[in-house]
């Protein structure tokens, strides 16, 4: 089975990384995408942030009606920091007979040498990411050739993503701006029930 690996803070999940799924889902022929919101994740840690089980439940939320996605809380359940390496070291067990595609943004996909055994990591998955602005396609590109040398397979897709963040949401949140377009009704409707982000 081709399986994708979408983790991330998704503080909140929103349009743009429903749609970057679904493209990977398309493009690479997956048969499902695991989408894993992170217990701490060792980039991001800020204040006002939602708690793990409300980013949990956006996420399920957000991703209902896509057949292909299914979203786990393995990362939520082990807590403390979570590590790319030891959550595909989980699935690798999970699904031994599957082909792991991890999916990261560009500015990820730009550091992954530097994360916990890389090397470990690109023997469990090929690394898969999009162009962004700032990092076209062909910055990737070299990248990906530097990554080689270290061991990495690698899949740069190049897709169309909608111009959408997390901290934008944020942001019209606690400007009183309405998320119309940027986040799935659910998702939207969960944020002022739980009163997130104010």
């Amino acid at each position: 089975m081709r399986i994708g690996v979408f983790g991330g803070s998704f503080d909140p999940i929103h349009n743009g990384h429903i749609a970057l799924s679904q493209a990977f889902v398309e493009v690479l022929s997956l048969e499902k995408v695991l989408v894993i919101p992170a217990f701490v994740s060792p980039f991001k840690q800020q204040d006002g942030a939602a708690r793990p089980e409300q980013r949990l439940a956006m996420c399920r939320l957000a991703f209902a009606d896509y057949p292909h996605t299914e979203v786990l809380d393995v990362e939520l359940r082990r807590e403390g920091p979570s590590y790319t390496v030891d959550t595909l070291r989980i699935l690798s067990e999970i699904y031994p007979d599957s082909q792991l595609f991890l999916i990261t943004g560009a500015d990820a996909f730009l550091t992954l040498q530097n994360w916990r055994e890389p090397q470990e990591i690109f023997r469990l998955a090929t690394i898969c990411t999009v162009p962004r602005d700032g990092n076209p396609v062909e910055k990737l590109q070299q990248h990906a050739e530097y990554l080689h040398t270290l061991g990495a397979r690698t899949e740069i897709v190049d897709v169309q993503v909608i111009k959408v963040s997390s901290t934008e949401i944020r942001d019209r949140v606690k400007a009183g701006i309405s998320l119309t377009g940027l986040v799935p009704d659910e998702v939207a409707r969960y944020i002022a029930e739980q009163a997130l982000y104010l």
